[in-house]
């Protein structure tokens, strides 16, 4: 089982936002799991962290470790 990256993504704040951020990480990271909670602005995923945060942060998002 592959390691999950957990970000809290603060600036994401509606469902166009978590849409765009999804997007985002499906295209950096073919084939990954990703899971969005915009209530807690989480967003979990498996492979490549520093990947995963590149995208987040070019897709206009400010990803922190959670």
């Amino acid at each position: 089982m592959a390691d999950k990256t957990i970000f809290t993504v603060n600036d994401m704040t509606c469902g166009h936002c978590v849409g765009t951020v999804r997007k985002a990480l499906e295209q950096a990271l073919p084939g990954a799991e990703i899971t969005i909670d915009l209530d807690s602005h989480k967003v979990s995923f498996t492979g490549d962290r520093a990947r995963g945060e590149e995208a987040i942060k070019e897709a206009g998002y400010t990803p922190e470790a959670a």
